[in-house]
């Protein structure tokens, strides 16, 4: 619909919401504190206005007039789009915040919201997944994951994750061999001190689990009342 562009540096956030006044205030606000911004106010647009301008992030209502914004998220993924998204929602309840990181969403915020709230997530969310500089890659057995380019390899075929998800294997990449409990990696991928359910590091390691094991044997196992551990199916311990 349209968008601001006062510092060609600062961070591009597509908002999707259909609801006018919700779609202002986060327009406007998110303009006062250094974004560029687009917007939209159903799925259709949301998926036309990402291709076109391809944004650093989003922000997407769940709630949306022609499909929901898991929808959205899903189909993002399926066009190419990694960009990480922060879902607005009026659903308190945990089986639907769970059903938006399923989607591909980053991370969320429950209706209703400050603006404050929501400009915290989005550069909490910015500052662990930003690309370092440099073409570094992380291997494990036949697991290769492309740090610069955000890019996961298995036995040679590619596995397409999204940012958290990449950020979450990553950790465990690097600590590869070492059992991690689900507050390490809370506090590691998503920051210390953030206030999210053990559920939400299970729900993505489940789908990272999906994801990288279809590819081969088992590589991200459960130790049971400890957390999870990347190490081979033959691997001793």
């Amino acid at each position: 619909m349209d968008s601001s562009r006062t510092d060609p540096a600062a961070p591009t956030v597509l908002v999707v919401d259909d609801e006018p006044y919700i779609l202002d205030l986060l327009r406007s606000a998110l303009r006062l504190n250094g974004f560029q911004v687009y917007a939209a106010d159903d799925g259709s647009a949301a998926l036309d206005m990402a291709m076109a301008h391809s944004p650093d992030i989003l922000v997407l209502d769940v709630m949306l007039p022609d499909f929901d914004g898991f929808t959205v998220a899903q189909r993002l993924r399926t066009i190419g789009c990694d960009a990480p998204v922060l879902f607005l929602t009026a659903r308190d309840a945990v089986q639907d915040r769970l059903a938006g990181l399923a989607a591909g969403g980053d991370d969320y915020v429950s209706k209703p919201f400050s603006i404050e709230e929501v400009v915290v997530r989005l550069r909490a969310i910015l500052r662990r997944t930003a690309r370092p500089e440099g073409d570094r890659r992380l291997r494990y057995d036949d697991l290769l994951l492309d740090v610069d380019a955000h890019q996961v390899w298995r036995a040679g075929s590619p596995i397409t994750l999204s940012p958290t998800e990449f950020d979450v294997l990553r950790y465990l990449v690097l600590n590869s061999g070492k059992v991690l409990s689900r507050k390490q990696i809370l506090d590691n991928v998503w920051g210390a001190g953030e206030r999210r359910a053990s559920r939400v590091v299970e729900t993505f390691v489940s789908r990272i689990r999906q994801k990288v094991d279809a590819e081969g044997a088992p590589l991200i196992h459960t130790v049971r009342g400890l957390g999870y551990v990347l190490r081979r199916s033959d691997h001793p311990g």
